[in-house]
């Protein structure tokens, strides 16, 4: 009786098969121009962002019902709004974070074209951490489809990193922190909304606007409306983001005050030329959620109010 072998094993008598030898894998060329982040190097900025769109009357089907929402290819870009902040990183590795800007790309005057033109070159001379709102899932893909359209190139999103993390990586937050997926456990739980999530903390959130009002407001030419409203949605994201890091360890208490305490600053200096992130300001201070901004107070307890968080006034407790 013949004796089948198991798989794997060769019957006795027959000689292993000579193998070639193992080559090495060639690395590919570097791409032109690619400024490539050192492999597992950590990025030393935060761009917070968010996009607002209206529909491409040219590529969404006539019969497209009117409640369903559009695929991303299909949203033509109106704004792009973001923050950055500096990383600063402690001896331990904790990190705090300097905003030094909230604004949107371009002028109000500006073509699809050209913002998105302005905002890859903007991507790929930087250093960034993405923050978004489930940016994973609209944001990005939009941005990199509608750049796509364009011919725009966008190849800092896909080149730098490695194997293991990098802006096309799901899970690696230290590139792309996607708020939405982090706050659900990447979809196991129900994801909140922006506008849920930053109330329930105590943020403004949205206020009286909405994303289904953009389409009307760029119809009558209101651009300048629906940059402030998007520059809105990145100060609830970043402040998300500042509580975020202190609850999943990047950030002890006294970053993530610190980092609070540099948002407030900024509104404070920009509220006057700039009404609505003064509103914002003045919204978020009246909040009265258990611990909508610092963490400690003067003596150590919780508290709430603007002048405590700039070190100049008296403690509020919870």
């Amino acid at each position: 009786m013949t004796t089948v072998p198991r798989q794997g094993v060769l019957p006795l008598g027959v000689p292993p098969r000579q193998l070639p030898p193992v080559r090495q894998a060639r690395r590919a060329p570097p791409h032109a121009g690619r400024t490539a982040a050192p492999a597992r190097a950590r990025p030393a900025r935060i761009l917070c962002l968010d996009i607002e769109t209206t529909p491409d009357a040219e590529l969404v089907p006539q019969d497209w019902p009117k409640e369903r929402f559009l695929k991303p290819a299909w949203h033509s870009v109106s704004a792009i709004s973001f923050a950055e902040a500096r990383i600063e990183a402690g001896n331990d590795g904790s990190e705090h974070y300097v905003i030094e800007c909230c604004r949107s790309g371009g002028q109000p005057g500006w073509s699809e074209e050209r913002l998105l033109r302005g905002f890859w070159e903007m991507f790929s001379e930087g250093d960034f951490r993405l923050v978004s709102w489930n940016g994973r899932a609209f944001d990005m893909p939009v941005l990199i489809l509608r750049a796509f359209l364009y011919g725009i190139p966008a190849s800092a999103y896909f080149l730098r990193g490695d194997r293991w993390a990098g802006y096309t990586r799901r899970y690696a937050p230290e590139y792309h922190s996607d708020l939405a997926e982090l706050l659900s456990s990447y979809g196991s739980a129900t994801r909140m909304g922006l506008d849920e999530m930053a109330r329930a903390m105590g943020l403004p959130g949205k206020g009286e606007e909405h994303g289904s009002m953009v389409e009307a407001l760029a119809a009558a030419g209101e651009i300048e409306r629906i940059r402030s409203y998007c520059e809105t949605d990145v100060l609830n994201t970043v402040s998300l983001f500042f509580r975020w890091a202190h609850m999943s360890g990047a950030s002890t208490a006294a970053d993530h005050d610190a980092s609070m305490a540099s948002l407030v600053d900024y509104l404070t200096r920009e509220r006057d030329a700039r009404p609505h992130l003064g509103s914002f300001l003045d919204r978020w201070a009246a909040s009265r959620r258990p611990v909508p901004m610092m963490l400690k107070g003067a003596g150590g307890r919780p508290t709430r109010k603007v002048d405590d968080v700039r070190g100049g006034g008296t403690e509020e407790p919870s």
